[in-house]
């Protein structure tokens, strides 16, 4: 078992939801961005999704783009992300650590080097969002065999017929997507999120998580009661890149955490 695998056991025991939040390696500095790693947990955060700074972020909003490009300007790198994940797990080896980006960077490190270093730092599982089923051989069946879990996105538009091969081979848990379009666009609403939700657990023993239009306590315990937790992101972002402190950014992380847990 990843500790992916594990936390939601533990979750599941507890009878409560997970918060899953997403921020960018390196944004606004690798000092910082590991400052506020560091204090997720303690905030309530059960799984960390990192992002990988990358040059054509094809799926993410205009929030998580500047994100990325902040991050690249400080000169952020593949090794520098994998080097925070190591600094962060000195002192934490129980919170997984999701790896979120794209394809390119890890095709050219070379993928059975890239798994070896990742598993090494304490990466426990994969979201590369440009990467479909029908390319399992390149990097999903791999990272499985190397003991990573790779986790893969459902959206509105994947209807009954292509679901079961969205889910073939994914493990740790389910991103369910929801809505259609880029991060940070429009907001969730529970109403819509929870038939869609059900239609993908008839079809998976896997936790299925939520995210996208995620912004405030009151959206992340509606979305996290009809399903297994939520993802929030560009809020976070937001709130890095209006320049607020560590710990204005950590207490409203928490917020976010509580509303989830109280699902």
């Amino acid at each position: 078992m990843t500790r992916i695998d594990t936390k939601f056991a533990q979750l599941a025991e507890q009878g409560k939801k997970a918060f899953v939040a997403y921020i960018m390696a390196g944004d606004p500095d690798e000092a910082r961005s590991l400052e506020l790693m560091r204090g997720m947990p303690q905030a309530g955060v059960d799984v960390i999704e990192l992002g990988l700074p990358f040059t054509d972020p094809m799926a993410d909003g205009e929030t998580i783009q500047l994100a990325g490009q902040r991050a690249l300007d400080v000169g952020m790198t593949l090794d520098k992300t994998l080097n925070m994940v190591r600094e962060f797990r000195k002192d934490d080896d129980t919170t997984p650590i999701v790896l979120m980006g794209y394809y390119n960077p890890i095709y050219s490190r070379g993928v059975d080097t890239f798994l070896v270093q990742a598993k090494e730092a304490g990466i426990d599982g994969l979201i590369i969002v440009d990467l479909p089923p029908e390319e399992d051989d390149e990097l999903c069946i791999p990272a499985q065999n190397a003991g990573l879990n790779f986790i893969r996105l459902a959206t509105p538009t994947t209807d009954d017929k292509r679901l079961p091969k969205v889910l073939t081979n994914t493990s740790g848990f389910v991103y369910y997507v929801s809505i259609t379009g880029i991060t940070g666009a429009a907001a969730a609403q529970a109403v819509d999120v929870a038939p869609e939700v059900a239609r993908i657990k008839a079809k998976t023993d896997l936790p299925v998580i939520v995210g996208f239009g995620i912004r405030t306590p009151e959206t992340s315990r509606d979305i996290a009661s009809v399903a297994d937790g939520c993802v929030v992101g560009s809020a976070i972002v937001s709130e890095m890149a209006s320049g607020k402190p560590i710990s204005e950014v950590l207490a409203f992380i928490k917020s976010l955490a509580d509303g989830a847990h109280s699902a």
